[in-house]
């Protein structure tokens, strides 16, 4: 009890803090697959001009993803892979993209580690970006450490942000960037949905 006689909040294990936001990004990414298979066709049908100027803009497209991770994943980025998909893409061109994609994030991780560790200090970084998005993890670094890292990497809590703070508080390089490979796990498993996601639905249909 504390002393104003009020229960003590138990701590947050690691296991349920993971799975808690593991949870909650799986009901997003299903919400999100749900739409997408639902108005593919329309899309497709709709848009089918405008995705094709997108696509043939590669540098526009991964620089628009880039600035997005560097920022603390404001686009997810299912979207992009989403984009291939509905433009008939094949699956080695799928899967080439999707490795891009992977490379920019944890490059956008490890370059958020070093804005972290460098610029931690100035006047700028606790102003702007401590005060605004990342002092309600401060607390979680402190419990979880490095572990944090990895939630960030495979949840949909911001990776970008949890790396800047992995860096503002010099936690080991080589550690870090260990942890930053997990990021691959969650990029291919969720590529694979997306990817089988449109044709699992029609044989669904195609069978009722």
């Amino acid at each position: 009890m504390t002393p104003n006689n009020q229960p003590i909040e138990p701590e947050e294990t690691k296991s349920s803090f993971l799975f808690k936001n593991l949870a909650k990004g799986l009901v997003w990414f299903a919400f999100i697959i749900v739409i997408f298979v639902l108005l593919e066709g329309y899309i497709q049908a709709e848009f089918k001009d405008h995705i094709k100027t997108i696509r043939a803009n590669p540098g526009v497209l991964y620089g628009i993803y880039t600035l997005s991770e560097v920022a603390g994943g404001i686009l997810p980025p299912e979207i992009f892979m989403m984009i291939w998909v509905i433009d008939k893409i094949d699956l080695s061109g799928f899967i080439t993209n999707l490795a891009i994609l992977t490379i920019i994030s944890y490059a956008a991780g490890v370059l958020g580690y070093y804005i972290g560790k460098l610029f931690s200090k100035t006047k700028f970084y606790q102003e702007r970006i401590r005060e605004k998005h990342l002092k309600q993890y401060e607390g979680k670094l402190k419990t979880y450490g490095g572990y944090l890292v990895f939630v960030g990497a495979v949840t949909p809590v911001p990776f970008a942000l949890t790396c800047m703070l992995a860096g503002s508080v010099n936690l080991s390089i080589k550690h870090f960037l260990l942890i930053c490979i997990t990021r691959v796990i969650r990029f291919a498993g969720y590529g694979a949905v997306v990817w089988f996601a449109p044709e699992l639905f029609r044989g669904l249909i195609q069978g009722l």
